[in-house]
């Protein structure tokens, strides 16, 4: 389960703030990044206080000379979602439900093959568990990952992402299997689409064979009509009703569904100024206001995004 931050509104606040070093070289590559910001506080909560503001560290060598086959290790972005860290690289300003409940970032080993016409990427890696750097006190299970991405063309692209573990110690081990699938088309040159469905099952107790389920849809789309300015719209649902991943509000379990409008001026290429309108509906009460909950949540966001690059060529 995602570790939530402290509810704040009005208010300015750095979300995220980092530094990166990549190097690549032949058959080595590696990258490093540290970071500071609301983004950090959240999600690496749970984490060693070493760790708590690292947002990269890894390795890689390429296994094969002639193929485009790799080994890497250490801590990546996830293979899970089309959403990452870095809100300037998303279609939205905010992330989706599904993005802000599976992982952001894993760590552990994996092995990545290219197909040499490009076209597919097959995956597996061995983690430290459900978002974790370092894996949780008295679990001894390892947990696995699987992706495959199709680009059949520079306009489309599928993927399947796969995580088998469990985020408990083992005395109390409940086995979790995610399934996360998306597609990106671009319609037209200025116009993109984005699908997305996330499903998760979990044990109910220790041992037992019943599941608890989750599930989520999410569809985005862009219309971007010059390189300066892009329009996007989200419609999103999150049903999960045993409370696996969310237990929020006055009744067990979590049920919403959500719409977004976002609109992005990129003055320069690298300056990003977004602002978002968005809102939250549930059956239940599930959205906390005051002392109480709610039905219905709605926030506002705006965002200044600025990136540097810096190159060292031999």
């Amino acid at each position: 389960m995602r570790h939530a931050p402290r509810r704040r509104h009005n208010e300015f606040a750095v979300n995220l703030a980092f530094v990166k070093a990549a190097y690549a070289s032949g058959r080595v590559r590696a990258n490093v990044a540290m970071a500071a910001g609301t983004y950090m506080n959240a999600n690496y909560a749970a984490e060693p206080g070493t760790f708590q503001n690292v947002l990269e560290a890894n390795a890689g060598y390429k296994i094969s000379r002639k193929k485009d086959l790799w080994f890497d290790i250490g801590i990546f972005p996830s293979h899970i979602g089309f959403e990452g860290a870095v809100s300037k690289d998303c279609w939205t300003l905010t992330r989706s439900m599904a993005a802000e409940n599976s992982p952001y970032f894993e760590s552990g080993g994996k092995v990545t093959y290219n197909t040499d016409n490009k076209k597919w990427l097959f995956s597996i890696m061995a983690l430290n568990g459900w978002q974790r750097i370092r894996r949780v006190d008295g679990n001894s299970l390892m947990s696995f990952g699987t992706q495959v991405q199709y680009k059949p063309s520079g306009d489309l692209l599928f993927n399947y992402s796969s995580f088998i573990g469990t985020d408990k110690p083992d005395s109390n081990r409940l086995m979790r299997y995610f399934h996360n699938l998306y597609s990106t088309v671009n319609l037209s040159a200025k116009l993109g689409l984005t699908a997305g469905f996330d499903y998760g099952l979990e044990q109910a107790s220790p041992k037992s064979k019943t599941m608890n389920s989750w599930y989520t849809p999410v569809v985005i789309l862009r219309y971007k009509p010059t390189e300066q300015w892009a329009i996007a719209a989200r419609g999103e649902y999150y049903d999960d009703e045993k409370g696996v991943i969310i237990s929020a509000g006055a009744m067990p379990g979590f049920k919403a569904s959500g719409i977004s409008v976002n609109i992005d001026y990129l003055p320069e290429q690298n300056i990003a100024l977004r602002l978002e309108a968005k809102t939250f509906k549930s059956k239940d009460a599930e959205f906390i206001k005051g002392q109480g909950f709610i039905e219905r949540n709605t926030l506002v966001t705006f965002s200044a995004a600025v990136s540097f690059r810096s190159e060292i060529s031999d």
